[in-house]
């Protein structure tokens, strides 16, 4: 079988991108497409050091730092692939790759990362965080994001299998498309952690800085609890603004970027990992309990299939400070085991993941 791999864009190593390096491994033999690729040539191995197709909003003005900002052309961009030479398609998506163009002779499997986030039912959050709520600018936001809604619905009917990354996924398939889905973990290097059973007096964070991770919403907390330590590691656009709020408070220390083995090393170290975001998946978490560290959580999104309430760490029911804090204080008087919350990070392996995934591809084939 001739076979495609679609992905949306190529400018990092995250999430989405782990999952496209264990569908390549699995098809090495694989063309890949996306909508730009602006990897360099170190951070290319994940992807076997294919030279991916790209479309021509590769080429526009400022697309390698700015490529976001054509979301509207990107229905139009990922349409253009001409895909009829291929029997099998497969498209690693959260923005447009499901979009693509396909024949009734060729099966089309969709890994969802998610529906286009900012489209659906985190538009409101979106626009309000790009000051897009009000006035001109505004109203032709909302326009075009229903115009993405549109195209987001009809170009569903081009996927034969729908798989989610998770069960919070499935039902927003569900419904947005109205389609039915089969669930498959994200994959986890959980076998690069180590397990560590004695844990240091601190708390750890990571994570991009970005409004909806809600760092500020955990050192806020931390602010207030002056006897607690917390560390905090990451960077981003919103580094310099949450910094701000620990000012005077010797109980917080941000750490900035870390490479992954310090990462690690703190993550075995702490004595719980604080999560207040309400993710797809979240790989980070599960990281952290491969460690045999709990985790703190908000109770929302995948966190709710990712940890065990009081077994693998303990929840939080609202995205406020008082929360935050409260979840803190019950975590004070329970006890964990480390290493049976290792032991439930392992289901997330990547291993797991590419033997489900080979499963469903090779029984969607027979079928088709």
């Amino acid at each position: 079988m001739k076979i495609a791999v679609i992905h949306d864009w190529l400018v990092t190593y995250a999430g989405a991108e782990r999952v496209l390096e264990q569908i390549l491994k699995l098809y090495p033999e694989a063309d890949l497409f996306s909508i730009v690729d602006f990897l360099p040539q170190e951070k290319r191995s994940f992807i076997l050091n294919k030279v991916g197709k790209v479309s021509f909003i590769q080429n526009l003005p400022f697309a390698k730092n700015k490529y976001r900002l054509y979301l509207p052309l990107m229905p139009l961009a990922i349409e253009q692939f001409d895909l009829s030479a291929y029997d099998l398609i497969i498209s690693s998506s959260h923005a447009v790759a499901k979009g693509v163009i396909t024949g009734p002779s060729q099966l089309h499997i969709s890994y969802v990362h998610s529906p286009i986030r900012y489209a659906w039912d985190l538009q409101y959050q979106y626009l309000r965080e790009s000051n897009l709520n009000q006035g001109i600018k505004g109203w032709l936001a909302k326009y075009l994001l229903h115009r993405i809604r549109l195209w987001d619905v009809s170009s569903a009917n081009r996927v034969d299998v729908f798989i989610a990354n998770s069960d919070f996924i499935r039902r927003r398939i569900k419904k947005v498309y109205r389609r039915d889905a089969q669930v498959i973990y994200p994959p986890v290097a959980v076998n690069e952690f180590t397990l560590q059973g004695q844990k240091q007096d601190f708390y750890l964070t990571a994570s991009r800085m970005v409004p909806y991770k809600k760092i500020d919403l955990i050192v806020e907390a931390f602010t207030l609890m002056p006897d607690k330590k917390l560390r905090v590691i990451g960077e981003g656009p919103d580094f310099d603004k949450i910094k701000k709020v620990s000012q005077g408070y010797s109980n917080i220390e941000f750490l900035g970027y870390q490479s992954f083995s310090l990462l690690k090393t703190q993550m075995k170290q702490a004595k719980a990992f604080v999560f207040a975001a309400e993710e797809d998946f979240g790989i980070v978490p599960v990281e952290a309990q491969a460690c045999g560290t709990p985790v703190i959580a908000f109770k929302k999104g995948g966190a709710l299939e990712t940890v065990v309430e009081n077994e693998t760490g303990i929840f939080f029911d609202k995205q406020d400070v008082e929360s935050v804090i409260d979840a803190i204080n019950r975590f004070e008087i329970s006890d964990f085991n480390a290493a049976n919350i290792r032991q439930h990070a392992l289901r997330f392996s990547t291993e797991n993941f590419v033997d489900a995934f080979k499963t469903i591809v090779e029984d969607e084939v027979m079928k088709f």
